[in-house]
């Protein structure tokens, strides 16, 4: 079966999958807060107020911290998936239940130059409020961004186009029903969690989800999405830090006023991209789950 249906059955458990989706955004918080607040008190004995405590000193162990909290959808979603549905936490991987190293090097290889332009182009173009860093705030951003970031993005990616697109798909028997359903309650979730204030902003969170989700439907995983939101995250970290912007103000900021149509850019780019997939793959269709062997015939009497 397609990866968004692994988890239908003959009950839609319409509830079941509500309360799978609560706990995801529930952990998300607590995750967040627990390790921001830890953080908070770290950096104040070193003098310093990070956002988690209302100050602005956007500091390594803060940066860290919420990069790691959000790597923590990773397990998070296979429990939650084992507990609720009883499938195994290695299914949420691909359609084969594991990480394919090899769709995820040829996506890096193939989409990632394209995206990685788009990306460059946003954050150079976008005029954004530069502040002043210290040497060892910078290197130590620097680091946790080349060490953290890509799980935070995977961690989003295995709670939202893994776990919520499988719920969601559950919910409806026809199979292409579930999978509108499943792309846009998963995109919807997306876009609220991020909680922007601008449509701008809003625009481009949602097309970026309804994106990724189309890529993870017709490749069978998860590896495509976790490797262009990974790009797009540490990219725009290592941008800011290089060009000493002050993250607060930049990324932190989604406010009403604070998007454009600059976002235009990434939107139509990640679009296009799943375009591309879809095309790719139009011959052989989304791919599939492993047929279940067939039982051997019985022996014949003699």
């Amino acid at each position: 079966m397609e990866y968004h249906r692994v988890l239908a059955g003959d009950r839609r458990r319409i509830g079941r999958g509500i309360l799978a989706i609560v706990l995801l955004v529930a952990g998300m918080a607590v995750f967040s807060y627990a390790a921001s607040q830890a953080a908070g008190v770290v950096d104040a004995r070193m003098g310093r107020i990070n956002p988690a405590l209302g100050g602005t000193d956007y500091t390594p162990i803060y940066h860290g911290a919420t990069m790691f909290s959000l790597a923590l959808l990773i397990p998070w979603s296979m429990l939650i998936q084992r507990w609720l549905y009883g499938g195994k936490g290695a299914s949420l991987h691909s359609v084969l239940s594991r990480f394919r190293f090899d769709v995820f090097g040829r996506a890096l290889l193939t989409i990632g130059p394209v995206w990685l332009i788009a990306t460059i182009t946003l954050n150079v173009a976008t005029p954004s409020e530069q502040t002043y860093w210290s040497v060892a705030d910078l290197v130590g951003v620097f680091a946790t961004t080349l060490l953290l970031t890509p799980l935070q993005a995977a961690g989003e990616e295995y709670g939202l186009r893994g776990l919520v697109l499988r719920v969601a798909g559950s919910w409806n028997r026809g199979p292409r029903t579930a999978l509108v359903v499943a792309v846009l309650v998963s995109s919807l979730v997306f876009t609220a969690i991020h909680g922007a204030g601008d449509p701008w902003i809003n625009l481009w969170y949602f097309t970026l989800a309804v994106s990724l989700a189309v890529i993870t439907w017709r490749s069978g995983g998860i590896e495509t999405a976790v490797v262009i939101h990974a790009l797009l995250n540490t990219l725009t970290f290592l941008l800011v830090t290089a060009l000493h912007v002050d993250i607060g103000t930049s990324i932190a900021d989604r406010s009403a006023g604070a998007g454009s149509a600059a976002l235009l850019v990434p939107s139509v780019t990640v679009a296009a991209i799943a375009a591309a997939v879809w095309l790719r793959t139009r011959t052989a269709g989304p791919a599939l789950t492993p047929a279940a062997p067939r039982p051997a015939p019985a022996p014949t009497a003699q």
